[in-house]
């Protein structure tokens, strides 16, 4: 959970956001709004939504599945990446939190590309694979509950097709991950979900220090 990258000052943060991101007028609004919430921790940094819409841009992709969309900052940024036939499926369990989610894809012009499941994660990609979805989705994120991510991550990875990109957010967590003694949960689950990436010979990997972490998984 970090709403800008850690590690630097916020007036380097500011300057990242000011000269780099291009943030459009919409995503600034919502950033705005949702930093009024006491949960605005959870929204990703400005950075980080122009890194995952250009790599949108750059493999083509048509089909998303995102895990964990709150208030729909990553959503909105990777809908206005995809074309006009594109599509994003959002995940998530609050019906309070997508509700400002959807006023944002509205008011961006990106509704008609999402299609929103409220309901466990897990259930809605076990929906997916029971349907014959395997292999067609192009993107997905991960940005949910850490203890559930390597659920997601397994199912995920038989959703997006070959070459396709599964991100994952907060993986450095907060730099918790070098705590060799940690007795929390979501701790734990970061560390073990890490060291099974940096062996698993089903992807090609790449954790890359933006914003909490993120870690690229591409399908071999």
């Amino acid at each position: 959970m970090a709403n800008k990258t850690i590690g630097i000052s916020d007036e380097l943060a500011a300057y990242v956001v000011h000269v780099g991101t291009r943030e459009p007028a919409v995503l600034a609004r919502l950033r705005a709004e949702t930093a009024a919430l006491p949960q605005h921790g959870m929204q990703i940094a400005p950075e980080q939504g122009a890194f995952l819409a250009l790599l949108v841009k750059l493999m083509e992709a048509r089909r998303c599945i995102e895990v964990g969309t709150f208030t729909g900052y990553s959503s909105t940024a990777v809908a206005l990446a995809l074309p006009e036939d594109g599509q994003i499926v959002c995940c998530d369990i609050s019906e309070e939190w997508t509700a400002l989610a959807g006023k944002y894809w509205n008011e961006a012009g990106v509704a008609g590309k999402i299609d929103l499941r409220i309901a466990p994660a897990n259930e809605t990609l076990d929906q997916l694979l029971a349907a014959g979805e395997e292999d067609s989705f192009d993107f997905a994120f991960i940005d949910a509950d850490k203890a559930g991510y390597d659920g997601y991550y397994e199912r995920l990875l038989r959703l997006v097709r070959p070459g396709g990109l599964i991100a994952l957010d907060n993986t450095l967590w907060d730099g918790k991950v070098l705590q060799q003694d940690a007795d929390d949960k979501d701790t734990r689950a970061i560390q073990a979900l890490n060291a099974k990436l940096a062996q698993d010979d089903r992807i090609t990997l790449c954790l890359l220090p933006i914003a909490d972490g993120v870690t690229l998984a591409r399908r071999r």
